[in-house]
């Protein structure tokens, strides 16, 4: 059964493709049936620029337990950076997620 589970996030980043370095501008994560990685259900995550069409998509399909890893990870590298890195010194952006369910 698919579970229809979808986040948006609006981000600034870049991400690589077969054409090399694009702009990111959203990251698309779901939990779902994946397309290839040999998981029942698994965490999607798409970065994308849909402005730019179909060609500026970067896509992982993750096990939950990496998921959460994962996460974990980045947690504690934001954590280590702020403490090295003055906050003041990065430009301020507000980010939005966006939620989705459909049943």
């Amino acid at each position: 059964m698919c579970t229809w589970i979808l986040h948006r996030a609006d981000i600034r980043g870049s991400g690589k493709g077969q054409a090399g370095w694009f702009p990111i501008q959203q990251a698309n994560v779901a939990f779902d049936h994946p397309a290839d990685a040999p998981l029942d259900h698994a965490v999607l995550i798409d970065f994308v620029n849909e402005a730019m069409g179909p060609s500026a998509r970067v896509a992982v399909e993750l096990s939950a337990t990496s998921a959460r890893a994962l996460v974990e990870a980045i947690q504690s590298a934001l954590e280590d950076g702020d403490k090295q890195h003055v906050a003041n010194h990065e430009d301020v952006v507000t980010l939005s997620v966006h939620s989705t369910y459909l049943n």
